[in-house]
């Protein structure tokens, strides 16, 4: 197993120190946890069994808890949000009344851009750095709304410019990606709102919660209208397949309308009866065809005035 690494950053100077076990007035980032590094965070953090045991599990989804020890959220998001595939990436914060732990696998966006802010005015104590580290996450889904309208726009485009092509699988495919993103804000939100709620904190640091929150939400409502639009996007190009078929069918309803009333007289010209002048006449044959040219050319230059053809 590779080594794990762990950093600290004096929350008063924002300066870089070794780790030498020390819990207050830092924040401790871990990422990829050996089993080594793992007994000496439990020997120096006073760690809720339950809060440790879901920052280390793989996969787990976005929750909030408000241990004795200390308050703890674990927070998923996109890993490349400019893109918005699949691939996510975790981050959980155990937040003590004089210091910070992160834990994550190999960081985040969220982790790597807050980091360099510690000992700021912004970022001088636990729950600011909390906050920081929250909101920045949020950050992470208006990035991925971005990239999936943009997405959007361009399958808009394709039902428009090319009917011929079948945009359907890649509907269900961007709608699948959108409903994943909707769920990890929504988690992310409930996960903020129940931190807001339970966490001994002061006031201040409520408003930052419920503005963490908020931004979820508006995120989260970012997806929902983009999911509404695939929904319509889909009917519409159902709708403009079905004008398309019945515009080939109208053509080929009048093609045959055109050809009905030639078949009628190329039958009773067919009939086999021995009284038919026009059978013996030495102009039948052109009086035929002049017949089935002017009643075809009549009926078609009507259609096509009437818009049918």
């Amino acid at each position: 197993m590779l080594g794990g690494m762990i950093r600290v950053k004096q929350l008063g100077s924002g300066e870089d120190q070794p780790w030498t076990g020390q819990t207050g007035g830092v924040w401790v980032d871990v990422q990829n946890l050996t089993p080594d590094e793992l007994a000496s965070l439990q020997a120096a953090f006073s760690l809720n069994p339950l809060a440790l045991e879901d920052a280390l599990e793989q996969g787990h989804w976005s929750r909030a808890e408000v241990y004795p020890e200390h308050s703890f959220i674990t927070v998923r998001s996109f890993a490349r949000p400019e893109q918005a595939d699949e691939f996510t990436e975790r981050l959980s914060i155990f937040t003590f009344p004089d210091g910070v732990l992160t834990v994550s696998s190999s960081g985040t966006r969220a982790l790597n851009a807050v980091w360099p802010l510690t000992g700021r005015d912004s970022v001088n104590n636990p729950q600011e750095v909390t906050y920081e580290l929250l909101d920045h996450t949020a950050d992470t889904f208006f990035a991925a709304a971005d990239a999936l309208e943009e997405q959007a726009d361009d399958l808009e485009e394709r039902v428009f410019q090319n009917r011929r092509q079948n945009p359907v699988p890649d509907v269900f495919e961007l709608k699948h990606r959108i409903g994943q993103a909707r769920r990890l804000a929504t988690d992310a939100r409930e996960a903020t709102a129940l931190m807001g709620r339970h966490a001994n904190c002061t006031p201040a640091d409520l408003v930052r919660y419920r503005d963490v929150q908020d931004s979820f939400t508006r995120a989260a409502g970012r997806l929902d209208g983009l999911r509404d639009l695939l929904t319509s996007l889909l009917d519409l190009h159902l709708n403009l397949q079905s004008q398309r078929m019945n515009e080939v069918m109208r053509t080929l309803t009048a093609v045959s309308v055109i050809f009905l009333p030639l078949t009628f007289l190329a039958g009773v010209w067919g009939m086999n009866f021995e009284f038919m002048p026009e059978l013996k006449s030495p102009y039948g044959y052109a009086l035929a065809w002049a017949s089935f040219l002017l009643i075809g050319g009549l009926l078609a230059a009507y259609f096509k005035r009437r818009g049918w053809w």
